[in-house]
C-alpha cells in the first residue's frame, strides 16, 4: 500500500481506503449481510486499507457499528478512521451530539477525521465550524474535513477556524466524472488540502464498460493492464489516485474485490500514460 500525507498534517494515510456505502444497509439498516461486512473491512486493514470511511447516515448507523465491531480488537493507533456528519445535523449542539452518537457506534473515544458530509443551505457554515473546532479541542476528532464542497465553500469553512484547518474534502472523482478537475482540484492543491475521491470506479459504470473491450476508451485500459501486468479496473483506480495529494476510498465486500483495490496502490502510472487516459476519457 502506498501512503500519502493528509493536507498539511504530516499524518500518513492510505493512498486506497475503504470506503463502507452500503454496508450495513442504504439509509436504513440492514443486517442480513454483517459477518461478511466484519470480514471484509478486517481483511481491508490487513492488506493495508487503514483508512476506513463511513458515516452516521449509512445504514443509519449500522456502517459505523459494523466498523466498530470490525475494529475493536486491533490496535487504534495503526488505524485512520473517518466519519461524516449529516447535513440536517449541522447546528452547534446537534454536531455535538452526532459525533457522541457517532463515537459510541464506532466504539472508540475519537475519530481520526471528522467530516461535514453536505453543505447545508439553511444552517450557517460559521456555526457548524464553531462545533467541529470544539470538538477538535477536546479531542474528539484529530482532523476536521468537508465534503461535497466546491472551493468557495472550503475557503468560507476555514475562515471560521481559528487553531486548526480543513485537511480533506470528499468529492466524486472518476474517469466519468472530472468536474472537480477545473477549480476545486487546483484550489486543494494549493491550499495543502487532501481529495478523498469517492466512487472512483464510477459505482459500477467502469465495469460495464469493460465488458466491452474492443471499445476504444476500455481498449486503452486493456493495453495498460497488459504492460503494468495489472487489471484494467486498478489502471483506473492508479489514475484517480495518481496525484500526491488524492486518494480513494472504494467500496468492495468480496475478497477479490478487496484485493484488486488495494493492489491498484504501491505503484504510479507513466506520466505519458497518464496523459493518454486524461486525453481519451476527456
Amino acid at each position: 500500500m502506498d501512503y500519502r500525507t493528509l493536507g498539511r498534517t504530516g499524518e500518513k494515510i492510505a493512498a486506497i481506503g475503504f470506503g463502507t456505502w452500503r454496508i450495513g444497509g442504504g439509509m436504513s439498516p440492514d443486517y442480513s449481510h454483517d459477518r461478511e461486512a466484519i470480514e471484509a473491512i478486517k481483511y481491508a486493514i490487513k492488506l493495508g486499507m487503514t483508512h476506513i470511511d463511513t458515516a452516521e447516515i449509512y445504514g443509519a448507523g449500522h456502517a459505523e457499528e459494523l466498523v466498530g465491531k470490525a475494529i475493536k480488537e486491533l490496535p487504534r493507533e495503526d488505524l485512520f478512521i473517518a466519519t461524516k456528519v449529516w447535513h440536517t445535523n449541522l447546528r452547534y449542539d446537534d454536531v455535538l451530539k452526532a459525533c457522541e452518537r457517532s463515537l459510541k457506534r464506532l466504539q472508540t473515544s475519537y475519530v481520526d477525521l471528522y467530516i461535514i458530509h453536505w453543505p447545508s443551505r439553511a444552517i450557517p457554515l460559521s456555526e457548524t465550524m464553531k462545533a467541529m473546532e470544539r470538538l477538535y479541542k477536546e479531542g474528539k476528532t484529530r482532523y476536521i474535513g468537508v465534503s461535497n464542497f466546491s472551493a468557495d465553500q472550503v475557503e468560507e469553512a476555514r475562515s471560521y477556524l481559528s487553531v486548526t484547518d480543513v485537511v480533506a474534502n470528499q468529492v466524486e472523482y472518476n474517469l466519468y466524472n472530472r468536474s472537480i478537475e477545473a477549480e476545486l482540484m487546483p484550489y486543494c492543491f494549493k491550499n495543502g488540502i487532501t481529495i478523498t475521491a469517492y466512487s472512483p470506479l464510477a459505482k459500477g459504470t467502469l465495469a460495464r464498460e469493460l465488458k466491452s473491450p474492443r471499445n476504444r476508451r476500455a481498449k486503452i485500459l486493456f493495453d495498460l493492464a497488459e504492460k503494468y501486468s495489472k487489471t484494467p479496473t486498478q489502471i483506473a483506480l492508479n489514475w484517480v489516485i495518481w496525484h500526491e495529494q488524492v486518494i480513494a476510498i472504494p467500496k468492495a465486500i468480496q475478497k477479490h474485490h478487496i484485493e484488486e483495490n488495494a493492489a491498484a496502490a504501491g505503484w504510479k502510472l507513466t506520466k505519458q500514460d497518464y496523459e493518454l487516459i486524461s486525453k481519451t476519457w476527456k
